[in-house]
């Protein structure tokens, strides 16, 4: 003897219990979901285009302050570019568009492949096999010289099928453009299309589509396939990193963008050096006209005055003089230079201007002291101060000059290569073991969400306790039968391609010993006694909803009474769609909708079985209106007649819920029972059964529980009694 209870939990708690019996009860089907997404993981993973990165190393120097001949390098070149600024150089169109220039990366060749396993074949080395057609195998290329599209074609694909070694067809879309040669020149659509094919390798009918991207699409494809960012904390070390299905192009598109980089950063840093170049070249000429006037005006004036000399103490000013315009001259070069990159307001702008105000006030000052001299000495000391002023800013500039030209010339950045681009061996992406593992938990999360879920939407009774807690008596809870699921049969009507299962024979007949039946057996023993005080012998069975098994529960009811010595009349009033017919293998014509139509007699209703003692009113041809027939006297003068004949009469009839016949039938019976099954019918449906019944003027005596399973949900959660004693 076996028992299986466990307590119910309390209402308004979650029950951990009955959610961990649900997951073991649908444990293969778990098992089933988790492994069919490994298995789809796995084979994402295997057929994935393989994705290899290759990275550098880029150090970006302070180089500090370069002297210049004008100025400190600080007024001069100004500070050098913050990290974030490399950065953003690195990855602007500048340098990213050169590098798409030099690799032809706005050029689009794709090998049509196999759908799905092309790729993973080709990448296996699978050669042309016969059944290839238009798809590429390994093997088999071909180079695009040149390709120029009119703006209106940038992004449009098209299409090139191999005709033979040297010739192919140009198609776009489904249009046919022209063949063209290979390492000719080809121009299609009125010369907006041209195209040179510089090598051919493929079978014919080998097809490749090929697309000019638009310059811009093609700097930002490449600005999402590659990634820079500092290593460590100001430490000047840039790692630059760049991802493509083929290793040899990643590294070589990345080498390039390491030697457009450094290019650019030289031509940066020269070009301050170009500017201030530029700056005095435009100064000299300026300077040599000023001198030779100079030096014209102090001979003249020495040649009119007989040369005239300065004596010690007008020298000894003149060079003080000299020297301050020469001061104030570098002043000035100098203020040229930091007006182009400070405001007035800036702190090294503000110092030189100081700076000039005192030299100035210096000078201002000796011209007084000038002032006080003869005026001959006044007038040749002024002519010798423009010679020798001038004379100086000359010379100064000249070497000036010189010394700029060579640091434009040895101009070098402060960016250098550590390490060239290299691409690993293995590739970075897909993540195989990732994915598998991924795939593996996300099935087996969501097949335990859908059991769970399932679980919850389904509120089935699956106790008796749940049906008696509306105050509803239950005569007996019905095991599941596996016996009785070999015996159904799938038959079909019109209009219901699928059809429907029937019983194809009596489980109390072919299997006396199922559980089942030793159920109903205990069924039999409690309508003994409830029906000891009833007005007659007769007995509705009915149910909520369909499938629930009453058309089972009254065909072997029937057959374990009539076995226990009863005469059992067994009556189908589910005129509709009964089916206790197929229970014994016949037809459903010649039954109670014939009587009730009067086109038959009730002798010729009753058929016998081959259980002894049971006989059966078949339900007849389907009539246009079953419920005007029970409700007529013809129907109540029958069940008067099989009362007073049989020891008990057994009436089998539609679902309450669905339709009224079997309210019409139970008024005119004293015993009314309601078939619901484990796990479909929730408590709210049985209790609108009972009230509709009890509307109608019918008291259902109670409830057969039935098709109960043993679960691991209902055993950790409200559970149920089943005893076998074998």
């Amino acid at each position: 003897m076996t028992r299986n209870h466990s307590p119910g939990t309390p209402e308004g708690e979650l029950d951990i219990g009955r959610l961990l019996g649900q997951l073991l009860d649908h444990k293969w089907w778990i098992l089933a979901i988790t492994a069919l997404f490994a298995v789809a993981g796995a084979v994402h993973a295997i057929l994935s285009t393989p994705i290899y990165r290759a990275d550098a190393l880029v150090q970006v120097e302070d180089m500090g302050r370069f002297s210049s001949p004008l100025a400190n390098v600080r007024e001069m070149l100004g500070q050098e570019p913050r990290v974030e600024a490399e950065l953003q150089i690195l990855r602007s169109r500048m340098v990213l568009g050169r590098a798409v220039d030099q690799e032809s990366l706005d050029l689009e060749v794709t090998p049509q492949r196999m759908p799905v396993v092309g790729d993973y074949l080709v990448r296996r080395g699978m050669e042309r096999p016969a059944f290839a057609g238009s798809s590429v195998w390994a093997g088999e290329s071909i180079n695009v010289g040149e390709f120029r599209v009119s703006q209106a074609y940038e992004g449009q694909t098209f299409t090139l099928e191999v005709l033979d070694g040297d010739h192919y067809r140009f198609l776009g879309g489904d249009r046919d453009l022209g063949e063209g040669r290979v390492g000719e020149d080809a121009e299609f659509l009125d010369g907006a299309v041209r195209l040179r094919v510089a090598e051919l390798d493929a079978a014919p009918g080998a097809r490749f589509d090929i697309r000019r991207r638009s310059r811009l699409a093609a700097i930002n494809a490449l600005r999402a396939q590659f990634d820079v960012g500092q290593q460590g904390r100001e430490s000047g070390v840039f790692s630059l990193a760049l991802t493509d299905p083929d290793p040899d192009r990643a590294r070589r598109i990345l080498n390039t963008i390491n030697q457009i980089y450094l290019t650019q950063n030289i031509q940066r840093k020269a070009a301050e050096a170009e500017k201030s170049l530029e700056f005095l070249e435009e100064k000299v000429p300026d300077v040599r006209g000023q001198l030779q006037e100079a030096e014209d005006a102090l001979n003249d004036y020495r040649m009119e005055r007989d040369s005239v000399d300065l004596s010690q103490e007008t020298r000894t000013v003149l060079d003080r003089i000299v020297n301050l315009e020469r001061q104030l001259n570098e002043l000035e070069f100098e203020e040229a230079e930091i007006s182009r990159r400070y405001t007035p307001s800036h702190p090294t702008y503000a110092a030189l201007i100081e700076k000039r105000q005192k030299l100035q006030s210096e000078r201002d000052r000796l011209n007084q002291e000038v002032g006080a001299l003869p005026e001959t000495q006044q007038q040749i000391l002024r002519l010798n101060r423009d010679v020798e002023v001038n004379q100086d800013i000359y010379v100064q500039l000249l070497n000036r000059m010189q010394e700029m030209d060579i640091a434009r010339a040895s101009t070098v950045g402060n960016v250098r290569i550590l390490d060239d681009a290299q691409a690993g061996l293995s590739p970075v992406e897909p993540q195989r073991r990732m994915i598998v593992m991924l795939s593996t938990v996300f099935g087996g999360g969501l097949a335990i969400a859908l059991v769970l879920v399932r679980g919850m939407l389904n509120r089935g009774v699956e106790s008796q306790e749940e049906i008696e807690g509306i105050d509803l008596p239950v005569y007996a809870s019905v095991p599941r039968s596996r016996q009785q699921e070999n015996l159904l049969r799938r038959v079909k009507r019109r209009r219901q391609p699928r059809g429907y299962e029937v019983p194809g024979g009596v489980l109390a007949s072919i299997d006396p010993a199922d559980d089942a039946v030793e159920a109903l057996r205990g069924l039999r023993s409690s309508l003994h006694f409830a029906m000891l005080e009833a007005a007659n012998n007769r007995l509705v069975i009915t149910g909520p909803s369909p499938d629930v098994g009453k058309s089972f529960v009254s065909v072997n009811l029937a057959a374990v009474c009539a076995q226990a010595g009863q005469r059992v009349l067994l009556v189908d009033a589910d005129l509709r769609k009964g089916h206790v017919h197929h229970a014994f293998g016949q037809r459903s014509d010649g039954g109670l909708s014939e009587y009730l139509g009067e086109r038959e007699s009730l002798d010729g209703i009753v058929r016998r079985t081959e259980v002894e003692g049971l006989h059966y009113i078949a339900r007849g041809s389907a009539p246009p209106n079953p419920s005007e027939l029970l409700m007529g006297d013809r129907f109540s003068r029958l069940l008067d007649q099989v009362s007073r004949a049989y020891d008990l009469v057994l009436i089998d009839t539609p679902p309450i819920l669905a339709v009224t016949d079997a309210a019409v039938v139970a008024r005119q019976c004293s015993t009314t029972l309601m078939v619901v099954r484990f796990q479909l019918n929730p408590l709210r449906e049985i209790d609108s059964a009972r009230r509709r019944l009890e509307a109608a003027g019918v008291d259902v005596r109670g409830c057969i529980l039935n098709s109960i399973e043993y679960k691991a949900s209902t055993s950790y959660g409200y559970g149920y009694y089943h005893y076998s004693y074998k």
